[in-house]
This record gives structure tokens, C-alpha cells and sequence, in this order.
């Protein structure tokens, strides 16, 4: 067994950073790697997700432009597109950034094999500190069936070369919405198929419903509120048997009805670190699990499963090996989804604020009230923002609409400098920009 510093297991977009800062002050880093340098966002997640959805996105606009006046003949080279969104997949920078920092890389799974102990690629290393950052994976549905069939998830749908003429989806979440529309705009038959009675039912109704037209525009089908209970495949084509024993088939099958932790192969017990029932790391409020010197950090936490927490996590945590004062949920959460139109939200839904206890109210403003929407006919969207009576600070917004995934930071930076919905009301936003429509939205509150 050897000596380390520092032992980070996972490298994801905040366990790299961590080894590196750690290594760069002179402390002997250890990470793990089993699969691949740089973690879900850049070998299957953000990066050929939205290079794929910039192409799709693209072809969509240049389809949509006849209402223009504007006739445009659009051409699909599926194969080039997909050796295009693999070109964006390269993780030799990293390499590069751990190797020069001087940290220890072990292409291997690691596991605990005693408390602050971790074993991986025929090597063993105890350090005082650890830090898991394992992320999360794929949760399949125990539908019979399929495993005997060769289904994708969003780990392994950037191989194919091929666009499915027909694609069947099982889940209407994020990433379900985001590539079943942009499948849909290459040209191929999507049908999803999500449980709830709507598409990303975790946000509000009429989130869900804007995104419902957008993607019905697009040429998605739907079976809402339906589960599969039975699929096989002959080589050729799947047969998805829904719980209503309606038959649907096609060419490929993608399933993204959810998430897993990362953290079967651990043997997290072996290092006294606890679980929760669904396998997150379970931590306090400044990251650290029930071993003392273990930390968890990203998705494996059970957080929402995006880079930029697991990236807040690093600082975070670097700020508390430090004795610093950051916590886990020390900055305001936002996030998006890149569809068309995409949808940027922060913060609480006034439903979620109310629920705190807050004395909270919302305003929305339809996005054909908006000058910039309403000139390019892009008007299927809205604007709200949630803030405190009394106070009148922001305590949320939810933008659908073109360019939502910008527009929102600005609501998320004023939320961090403490700012009110009076500051933005006073604001003087660019004639005609989208983001004009912001201090429109503030001045309903006015009323």
C-alpha cells in the first residue's frame, strides 16, 4: 500500500480540476478513471449533445424558413454529422493538464478496500482525503425483453452512423425531448414514451406544454401517461408493446427513462461511507460523507446532473479543505434545455418558494409580447419571474423562448449580487433584443 495526499476516484468536470489544484500546490494527487478521461459531459453528454443539436437545430431552421418566403433544400449526410459531433469528443487536454500538474493517473476502476483506502489497476493508496466523483449512469427499466435487444442509451447513441428511419425513445425527459426533436428534424420518425401525463413533468405545466407543441411541430409523437411492458427484436426492427397493448415499431430504440448512481463498484461500506436507497453518496452540507475525510461531489450526490454543480462542487470543496465558509448550495441553481425553443430556468417556481414558506408571487409575459419574438415569428414561449413580497428580491424565473439558455443568466447574476425585481424593472434593455422583454416582465409587477 502507498501513502497519498489526496485520492479522487472519477474524472469529471470537478474531480480533474480538484487533482490538478491539489497537485499544482505540491500535495501527491491520486485519480481513477475506468472509463474515460473527462467524464459524461464531454465524452456523452454536453459536448456531442450539443454539437448533434446544432446541426439538427440548424436543418429545422433551414426546413422552417419557407414561411419566409425563404425555400431552402436541406440534404442530411447523417454519417458526417455524427463523425463531426465525434471530432468534439477529445480528451487530450486533459490528459495533458493532469500529467503537467503532476498527478498520478490510473486508468482503472477503483474501489474501497478500508476506511480513506483505495485499490484499482493492481495498486492500493490510503490518503486522509478522498473525494468521490463517480457521476451517474443509464437506469433501465425492468421492461422484458430488453435486454436481449441492441437498445441505445446516451452513452452509446454517438456510434451510430446511421440515421433510424423510425426511432422510439422511452422517457421524455431532458435529454428525450433535446434528441427526439433533434432526430426528429434530421428527418426520421420519433415517438416518445414517458409515464407522466407530460413531457420533463418535473418542471411547470406550462413548460411542458410549450415544449409539447414545439416538438409535435417538429414532428414528434407522443404516448403520454403509457409504459412499455414488453420488447423484442428481430434484427431489423424493434416492437415496443405499450401497457394500452398498442404495438409501436422502428429501427432503433432509445432509452433515457432516468439516472443511476455511479457507485456499485465501490464498496462504499468497506470505508464506512453511506448510501442512499437509490445509491447516492450521502453528504452534509459542506460535501463531506459519513467517513470523515471522504467528500462526494457532482452527480453522484444525488444534486441535479449538470457540469456546472459538479464544477461548483470543485471550488466549493477546494474552498473547505481550506477551512473556507462555501456550502453545498451556497449559489444559485440554473440550468436549460436545448430545445427549440430551448427554456433557461433558476431559482424557485413561486409553487416551490410557496412550499418554503415564502410569501411569493410570479408574473409571466406571453413571448408575442415580445418585440424581437414577434418579428421572427418565434412567439411559442414565455417569461416569468418569482419574487418575495416585502423584499422584493428574485427568487426564480423560468424564459422559454429563443436564446433562454443566455437570457437566464441575467436573472441568475442579479439573484447573486442580491438585487431586486425594482433593479431590473429600471433597467434599459436594447429595441429589439429578447432580452428586452426582461424589465417588460418586471414592470408587471408594478400592477
Amino acid at each position: 500500500m502507498e501513502k497519498a495526499d489526496v485520492i479522487v476516484i472519477g474524472s469529471g468536470q470537478g474531480g480533474v480540476p480538484l487533482a490538478v489544484n491539489l497537485a499544482r500546490e505540491g500535495k501527491q494527487a491520486i485519480l481513477f478513471e475506468r472509463r474515460s478521461l473527462g467524464g459524461s459531459c464531454l465524452n456523452y453528454g454536453c459536448y456531442p449533445s450539443k454539437a448533434f443539436l446544432a446541426a439538427a437545430h440548424d436543418a429545422g431552421v433551414r426546413r422552417r424558413a419557407a414561411g419566409f418566403g425563404v425555400d431552402m433544400r436541406t440534404e442530411v449526410n447523417f454519417q458526417r454529422l455524427m463523425e463531426h459531433v465525434r471530432s468534439k469528443i477529445d480528451s487530450s487536454y486533459i490528459k495533458k493538464a493532469l500529467a503537467k500538474a503532476g498527478v498520478r493517473t490510473i486508468m482503472a476502476e477503483a474501489s474501497f478496500t478500508g476506511e480513506r483506502t483505495v485499490a484499482g489497476g493492481g495498486q492500493e493508496f490510503h490518503a486522509d482525503t478522498v473525494v468521490i466523483n463517480t457521476g451517474n449512469g443509464p437506469w433501465l427499466p425492468p421492461i422484458p425483453g430488453l435486454d436481449n435487444t441492441p437498445y441505445l442509451t446516451y452513452i452509446n447513441f454517438w456510434e451510430i452512423n446511421k440515421l433510424p428511419p423510425r426511432i422510439l425513445i422511452i422517457g421524455g425527459g431532458y435529454i428525450g425531448v433535446e434528441l427526439g426533436q433533434g432526430l426528429a428534424e434530421l428527418g426520421a420518425q420519433v415517438h416518445i414514451i414517458e409515464k407522466s401525463d407530460r413531457i420533463v413533468a418535473g418542471e411547470e405545466p406550462d413548460l411542458s406544454e410549450v415544449l409539447t407543441k414545439a416538438l409535435a411541430g417538429s414532428g414528434v409523437v407522443f404516448h403520454l401517461g403509457r409504459q412499455a411492458k414488453q420488447v423484442s427484436h428481430d434484427g431489423n426492427v424493434f416492437k415496443l408493446t405499450l401497457d394500452n397493448d398498442e404495438i409501436l415499431e422502428g429501427e432503433a430504440l432509445l432509452v433515457v427513462a432516468g439516472q443511476q448512481a455511479n457507485t456499485a463498484a465501490l464498496d462504499c461500506a468497506a470505508s464506512g461511507v453511506e448510501l442512499t436507497e437509490r445509491g447516492f453518496v450521502k453528504v452534509g452540507d459542506r460535501l463531506e460523507s459519513s467517513c470523515p475525510g471522504v467528500y462526494a461531489i457532482g452527480d453522484v450526490t444525488g444534486q441535479p446532473a449538470f457540469t456546472h454543480v459538479s464544477w461548483e462542487d470543485f471550488r466549493r470543496l477546494m474552498s473547505i479543505l481550506k477551512g473556507g465558509g462555501r456550502r453545498q448550495m451556497d449559489r444559485v441553481l440554473g440550468y436549460a434545455f436545448y430545445t427549440e425553443p430551448e427554456a433557461g430556468r433558476c431559482g424557485l417556481t413561486v409553487e416551490q418558494a410557496r412550499k418554503q414558506g415564502l410569501n411569493a408571487r410570479a408574473v409571466t409575459l406571453p413571448l408575442k409580447r415580445v418585440a424581437r419574438a414577434w418579428l421572427s415569428d418565434r412567439t411559442n414561449g414565455f417569461y416569468r419571474l418569482v419574487v418575495e413580497n416585502g423584499s422584493d428580491r428574485i427568487l426564480g424565473a423560468t424564459l422559454v423562448g429563443p436564446r433562454a439558455s443566455d437570457l437566464v443568466h441575467v436573472v441568475i447574476d442579479l439573484m447573486e449580487a442580491g438585487a431586486t425585481w425594482r433593479d431590473l424593472e429600471k433597467s434599459v434593455h436594447i429595441h429589439p433584443a429578447f432580452a428586452e422583454g426582461l424589465p417588460t416582465l418586471a414592470r408587471l409587477l408594478q400592477s
